[in-house]
């Protein structure tokens, strides 16, 4: 059971939710940049929430499917079509054999991820599939995917047969259920994007003046932003005075500010260690607010207490619980 790759899009890739553990030997976590997005398609189909999944950048590729398959696109509304009919994101698809799954333009959103049910047949490199560029490890053959490449899936799983078989004949939803995951549990497009975040360990460097208008404007995503971070424009931050720091832990959401001022918040192929001041660090529940922003979109951080960060984070992971255990019900499973 394959998928073959006709036309490879702006940026695709193979990632799950990245390497674990080995940071402390310079090696990067990597993975989904929308990782709620990616756990989400996973439970849709039947997978286990960990497994590998195809992550969509803006212009989505154009993909062959060699058998019929259970899918799941979640994340970004990049306006899928199957065989030249839209189809809705957020849901369960049959796709069957010799059908061509493409993107139009995209509506809401920046990265898109396919689950396919059963998961793709790719080797692990340190426990996890994750392509991480740069270093050509993981994925398939650690490149984005290219025009020609196959992706071998693995058999359906038993349990999902069923359903996959009533999907399949029933002509009058073209192939997709009439349910989907509720809206309410994933975020709006709203702009500037409202980011919460906690103090960084250096914000007390900053004047009292960077201070004040890190909360107040809004920035903007410039186009020299990528996997590993995103530079930001709007006003320029400072220190109280010049301060020479050494090389500190980072993290996904970490925002640092260079000397020129404008601050870079970074992200899944992020590096392990910086040495520019931390004036904040993004929450884990709004990683995926992140992830879908596109260059020229804007944002404004919002500052939580960490039990607010404790209890949104604990919301999302039952919000997640909720699609697994709703799937379990539509499936009989």
């Amino acid at each position: 059971m394959n998928l073959k790759i006709i036309s490879s899009g702006l940026l695709t890739t193979i990632q799950d939710l990245g390497r674990h553990g080995y940071q402390k030997d310079g090696i990067i976590v990597s993975g989904a940049m929308d990782t709620f997005a990616l756990r989400a398609a996973n439970l849709l189909v039947g997978n286990e929430d960990t497994e590998a999944g195809i992550e969509v950048t803006l212009m989505g590729p154009k993909i062959l499917f060699e058998d019929r398959q259970l899918i799941a696109i979640t994340g970004a509304d990049l306006s899928p079509m199957i065989d030249g009919e839209p189809v809705k994101v957020w849901r369960p698809l049959c796709v069957e054999a010799g059908s061509l799954l493409e993107f139009g333009s995209p509506k809401s959103g920046c990265r898109a991820y396919i689950a396919v049910a059963g998961g793709f047949d790719l080797p692990k490199l340190m426990g996890s599939a994750s392509t991480y560029l740069q270093a050509g490890l993981g994925g398939l053959h650690g490149k984005a995917l290219q025009v020609g490449d196959t992706l071998p899936c693995r058999d359906l799983p038993k349990k999902m047969e069923p359903f996959l078989h009533n999907l399949s004949s029933d002509k009058n939803q073209r192939a997709q259920t009439s349910w989907s995951v509720d809206s309410s549990l994933y975020f709006n497009y709203e702009e500037p994007q409202p980011i919460r975040v906690l103090k960084g360990p250096e914000y007390g460097l900053f004047s009292p003046q960077s201070q004040q208008d890190f909360w107040r404007m809004a920035y903007q995503v410039t186009a020299q932003s990528d996997r590993m971070g995103y530079r930001l424009l709007g006003t320029r931050l400072s220190l109280n005075e010049r301060a020479e720091l050494i090389s500190s832990a980072v993290t996904f959401g970490t925002v640092q500010v260079p000397a020129e001022g404008n601050p870079i918040v970074l992200m899944a192929d992020h590096q392990t260690t910086g040495g520019y001041p931390r004036i904040a660090q993004v929450i884990t529940a709004d990683f995926s607010k992140l992830a879908q922003l596109s260059p020229r979109n804007k944002l404004r951080f919002k500052e939580v207490t960490l039990e607010d960060a404790q209890a949104l984070y604990i919301r999302q992971e039952k919000n997640l619980e909720k699609i697994k255990g709703a799937l379990q019900f539509k499936t009989n499973t």
